[in-house]
């Protein structure tokens, strides 16, 4: 049976330290869970069929170009109001390092590990479909163009599978929506 570690359950009164410490574990999870992502997921969530060449892929690189400033796409990320007027789905966002967060009407949940103002977020992040423990790094960093910005998204550690379903699911579920919003 496979070792699989839980995110440690932080408060908003969470020090810096209990932060890192849960961190490390969800890291550690994703780490010792390597051998776990070779196993069939349980899919409850179906889309398109993963493509043979993405079938081993467990990362995702998106730069996507707004012609909004940072601090709208960052408030636009982190305000649970803002979120799901742009997503159209319910969401509850602690806008906090070590903050919990369920999006999407609870289908993707987490915790905010890095908060950089209007310049980087990262996150711990699941589908809620996947194994319980297992989490994923979402990277969002967010570059000043002009009066515009360009978000890099660097979404790392998910299991073998699931790329070609994530890979789009940024597009059609957080970027095309987010453009609309911010116009």
């Amino acid at each position: 049976m496979s070792r699989k570690e839980n995110l440690a359950p932080l408060t908003s009164a969470s020090t810096r330290r209990q932060v890192i410490a849960a961190m490390g574990i969800a890291l550690g999870s994703l780490a010792t869970a390597s051998s776990v992502w070779g196993e069939p997921q349980q899919q409850t969530m179906k889309d398109l069929p993963g493509t043979d060449a993405n079938r081993s892929r467990t990362s995702v690189h998106q730069e996507i170009d707004f012609k909004a400033s940072p601090e709208r796409i960052y408030g636009a990320l982190l305000d649970s109001k803002q979120f799901a007027t742009f997503t159209g789905m319910p969401a509850e966002i602690d806008p906090k390092a070590g903050g919990a967060f369920s999006m999407f009407g609870g289908l993707i949940v987490g915790r905010n590990v890095e908060l950089i103002s209007n310049g980087r977020v990262v996150q711990a992040w699941r589908p809620t479909h996947w194994d319980a423990g297992v989490y994923s790094i979402v990277r969002f960093e967010l570059k000043p163009q002009g009066s515009g910005t360009t978000l890099v998204l660097d979404h790392t550690g998910f299991p073998e599978g699931e790329f070609d379903h994530l890979d789009s699911g940024w597009k059609v579920r957080y970027w095309e929506p987010l453009k609309k919003f911010v116009a």
